[in-house]
């Protein structure tokens, strides 16, 4: 009797070992071990904003896990802005998804290829330009044109929104207290952000997720639709403002950890 038992033992033993086995190389190939490092999440703000438009999705993403870095993008040029995102992109190790509001979009279309570990691009209503394109050529396909207020700086021309039509044209589902205190923070933008060409197409060789607001001003559906089309990035919209990612945070955050994950 002892034999046919320790037979059966040594059985159950490698049945259960078999299954184990199997099990870890599922979750392993799914990418299921919740010990797995997350990767930084890099927010890239647009014009007329800063890194605190971030707030609200940067609490979510650490809430969630997430490390998260929200850089304060010059405004001064395309070329420059890049320049200056892809230094502060090569301090970052490990594996990082790059996310661009409106012009931030452009930035990171074009330092994306230029660092290590970039493992997906986020476009929230922003901009997508192909290799010798302007942010200017394509906002030029929204109608009406944003109603922009020009100062002559040191070093070229800034423009922002005129604070009495922010809310308007850029955050029009925000209520009108949140709207005026962004009407009266926004950093202005050097010209040179949309008359610098774009150089590189990250979005060619790097998986690309985008976000189209359906109730914006400052880019048309339509050009964000065209846009997104072209890069073949996997598509949601929502009915928000270009200022989504104060008005609809969940909305930003979730499509941010699809691409995370």
């Amino acid at each position: 009797m002892r034999f046919p038992l320790s037979r059966l033992a040594v059985a159950g033993v490698t049945a259960l070992a078999l299954f184990a086995t199997a099990v870890s190389a599922t979750a392993s190939a799914t990418g299921a071990h919740d010990d797995a490092p997350k990767p930084t999440i890099v927010l890239v703000h647009g014009a007329w904003a800063d890194s605190s438009s971030w707030d609200p999705v940067i609490e979510r993403l650490r809430h969630d896990g997430y490390p998260v870095r929200a850089i304060a993008d010059p405004l001064q040029g395309l070329t420059s802005d890049t320049a200056y995102v892809t230094s502060y992109l090569s301090t970052i190790d490990g594996p990082k998804v790059l996310v661009g509001h409106s012009y931030g979009g452009a930035v990171i279309t074009n330092a994306a290829t230029a660092v290590a570990g970039v493992k997906s691009l986020v476009y929230i209503a922003g901009f997508i330009p192909a290799k010798g394109e302007t942010v200017g050529e394509l906002a030029a396909k929204s109608v009406p044109p944003l109603p922009l207020i020009s100062t002559e700086v040191p070093g070229g021309t800034e423009v922002v929104i005129d604070p009495a039509q922010f809310r308007a044209a850029f955050a029009g589902d925000l209520d009108p207290s949140a709207a005026a205190d962004l009407a009266t923070t926004q950093r202005p933008a050097n010209t040179r952000a949309v008359t610098d060409a774009s150089v590189t197409e990250g979005f060619r060789t790097i998986p690309s997720w985008a976000l189209v607001t359906r109730q914006d001003h400052a880019i048309s559906p339509d050009v964000q639709r065209f846009m997104t089309t072209r890069a073949h990035a996997r598509t949601t919209e929502v009915d928000a403002s270009h200022a989504v990612m104060l008005s609809r945070p969940d909305a930003v955050t979730g499509l941010i950890e699809q691409a995370a994950r």
